[in-house]
């Protein structure tokens, strides 16, 4: 077949970018225009291969093979197939297992069924060596694409280089159309315009115990999840709870009568809302208005359900900020009655329970608050419900903006 594949080993090209233009192979120091990224290797595919492209497969490592917001982006992309392999952690690393594997796999399969003409490889691995041998056997021409190294070196197996076919080196002035290094002092999804109130929930000072009370367990964290500390080698370690952490019942039991409060605690200390952090000095119900809010499923019809299931399929990247906008966008979309929109605006930054447990669950579909080395990401959390905010804050000045505006 007079066509061309490219097989992008997702470490290796990230990876190198990274050191190229941040000075680490980190991959969370640069931001990624995967659009552009995907039409870059697109278009230069066909104009070293004089070939059309048939696909573009894009090979990375996931926690237990989860998709990532990325990988959700790439894989609804014409012309590209993603392929997931595990990423472990081991001695405070991160490694891909099973990528290389399935690199190998597709190659030469390709090759034997005459799936095209020409392959295009962007690896540095040597261990694809056997693969692109077969490759060669069977009539593939095969390319081998490199990044620019940071310091000059090789950043390619010596052995793939000699066996390619061609060769070609994506430099930096190519990295930079797609790539770029993040600024160090940003935050994961700011909103456009910051509330101050979401930095002070998140600076928030905890108790003496430097831990939560337990009560915000019921809907983010199993009643069991400990602690986690730091060992000498760096690792986390997990250690009990210390004493004097007050359960819920504990904290019922403060406001029995005639009931005396513990003296490290506040008499006034109650269990958190779900969105606030540290101690609150409120009563522990709810106001009577969040209890008569709808909750996105009691509004949702079965058409709206499919309709919304093939939109997080297709076009939701999963990004935490992004999943909070799309969860409200949804839920004021429906409401009937647009009061219901006035007294959430009421309550912020405090999510209501019900709402805001339906919106972590609709998260977590897309692999967020997923456990990372042994505790629940709070960065993505606060990042949801910055989104969810956002996206109200957007409607409610929409609608209370003058006529003509």
């Amino acid at each position: 077949m007079d066509r061309c594949i490219v097989l992008v080993d997702a470490g290796y090209l990230l990876g190198a970018a990274a050191s190229l233009l941040a000075g680490e192979p980190s991959r969370s120091r640069i931001t990624v225009d995967h659009a552009a990224l995907i039409q870059g290797l697109r278009e230069r595919a066909e104009s070293d291969t004089e070939r059309p492209l048939l696909r573009i497969y894009w090979f990375d490592g996931a926690p237990d093979r989860v998709p990532q917001p990325e990988h959700r982006r790439l894989r609804v992309m014409p012309r590209v197939t993603v392929r997931l392999g595990a990423l472990t952690r081991s001695d405070g690393r991160w490694a891909q297992k099973g990528v290389d594997a399935a690199m190998h796999a597709e190659l030469t399969e390709l090759a034997r069924n005459r799936a095209c003409s020409d392959v295009v490889l962007v690896t540095g691995d040597g261990d694809l060596l056997p693969g692109m041998m077969a490759a060669k056997e069977h009539g593939v021409a095969v390319h081998l694409w490199a990044v620019q190294a940071a310091d000059g070196d090789y950043n390619q197996s010596e052995d793939l280089v000699a066996e390619a076919d061609e060769r070609r080196v994506l430099d930096r002035a190519w990295i930079v159309k797609a790539v770029r290094a993040k600024d160090l002092g940003g935050v994961c999804a700011p909103p456009p315009v910051p509330r101050p109130e979401i930095a002070a929930i998140l600076s928030a000072p905890l108790p003496d115990s430097s831990l939560a009370p337990a009560g915000e367990r019921s809907e983010e964290e199993p009643e069991h999840a400990p602690a986690a500390a730091g060992s000498e080698n760096g690792t986390q370690e997990r250690v009990p709870a210390p004493k004097g952490v007050p359960t819920p019942k504990d904290l019922a039991a403060l406001r029995a009568p005639g009931a005396q409060p513990p003296a490290q605690h506040p008499a006034s200390a109650t269990l958190r809302w779900s969105s606030d952090k540290g101690w609150v000095d409120r009563p522990v119900a709810e106001p009577a208005d969040a209890a008569s809010m709808p909750t996105l499923a009691q509004l949702t019809t079965a058409e709206q359900r499919w309709a919304d299931r093939e939109e997080d399929i297709t076009t939701v990247g999963g990004d935490p900020y992004e999943v909070g906008q799309v969860f409200a966008r949804r839920w004021m979309g429906r409401l009937g009655e647009q009061i219901q929109l006035q007294k959430l605006s009421g309550m912020y930054p405090r999510v209501p329970h019900r709402i805001d447990g339906e919106l972590l669950r609709y998260a977590a579909r897309f692999g967020l608050l997923a456990h990372k080395d042994d505790q629940i990401d709070e960065h993505d959390r606060y990042a949801i419900r910055a989104g969810f905010w956002r996206e109200v804050d957007v409607r409610t000045a929409a609608e209370h903006a003058p006529a003509g505006e």
